[in-house]
């Protein structure tokens, strides 16, 4: 049976996750709480916390802030300065490879390289979200009417991605061959690299805020709805004439966030109520996590091998569940 380790944290949890074997908690409040051999709690930020992300090596959390300012927290609880704005809120970050980091504050995305020099992004409207390819530096940057692909690492044209309205979160699959974008709307809208096809995925009651790839890229788990939604991407054609996967059906709770298992065709999701179910994708069979609790669920993350999922909810509850004893 799985087993909840409750973790104290203060306030709102941002992310939540693991850097190996240590699990982490990034709140609102500006609090980073590292739980692994021992318990550290290590405030960086002057002020509030706006956004987290695993940097992708997993030695380290990359965090920004209303202070301006862009940090990089190791497992030890040390941290260093890795870019600051002053006067700006940094609420958009994405880790990349080697150590590269983008951030982005209004209409001005940044990339920071593994050497500390730096290259400026401008754009017409304002950022909505930041997400590097899973090879290479190429940087997505989602806007309003579409999204901007760059080469960070050279001075090649970017190329331009459109469909009408404001899209926020982004996101490459795993294989590189497709970008989707959460919208302002409630609808997903996608794009085949290879020749710019767009791809729309709507139906949802709620704007989708949470989505995770499966493990090889074959399924888009998303939030939104009273069920996590699957999109497969298997195929020549992506999600388009396919029918999407509904998990862990719920006729009274919006799921709020979900993150697939690292090895197999699973998903752990959190719902409106702080409830948190496993389910499987091939027979939807579930298992209980987490029963509700005072608030949403705000951040799932696994370990890498699966075993431990840290969780956050936006009444400050938090906690590492353990699937084995």
């Amino acid at each position: 049976m799985p087993t909840v380790a409750p973790v104290d944290v203060d306030g709102f949890v941002v992310r939540a996750g693991f850097l190996k074997d240590c699990a982490y908690f990034a709140s609102g409040e500006g609090e980073i709480v590292l739980s692994g051999a021992g318990e550290k709690r290590h405030r960086p930020h002057k002020v509030g916390l706006l956004a987290a992300e695993a940097a992708r090596d997993g030695q380290g959390l990359i965090t920004s802030g209303d202070d301006g300012c862009i940090y990089l927290t190791s497992a030890d609880g040390s941290s260093r300065l890795l870019a600051e704005r002053p006067r700006k809120w940094i609420d958009l970050i994405a880790a990349g490879p080697s150590g590269t980091v983008a951030f982005a504050s209004g209409r001005t995305a940044w990339v920071r390289l593994a050497d500390g020099s730096e290259k400026e992004f401008a754009h017409e409207r304002a950022v909505g979200g930041l997400a590097f390819a899973p090879k290479g530096l190429r940087l997505a940057v989602s806007r309003y009417d579409g999204a901007t692909l760059w080469w960070a690492g050279t001075q090649g044209s970017p190329v331009e991605l459109s469909w009408k309205g404001a899209h926020l979160g982004v996101s490459f699959s795993p294989d590189g061959k497709y970008l989707v974008t959460a919208m302002q709307e409630n609808a997903l809208h996608g794009w085949r690299l290879t020749d710019s096809q767009d791809m729309r995925m709507t139906g949802y009651p709620a704007k989708v805020k949470s989505f995770d790839w499966s493990v090889k890229g074959r399924y888009l788990a998303t939030s939104g709805a009273n069920a996590a939604i699957l999109w497969p991407f298997f195929g020549k054609t992506g999600p388009m004439g396919q029918s999407p996967l509904q998990l862990g059906v719920r006729g009274d709770n919006l799921v709020t966030t979900v993150a697939c298992h690292p090895k197999e065709e699973v998903a752990a999701v959190g719902y409106q109520d702080g409830m948190i179910l496993m389910c499987r994708f091939t027979d939807n069979a579930e298992v209980l996590l987490r029963r509700p609790g005072k608030g949403p669920v705000s951040s799932l993350g696994w370990d890498a091998e699966g075993a431990r999922l840290a969780f956050g909810t936006e009444a400050g509850e938090a906690g590492i569940v353990s699937l084995q004893d």
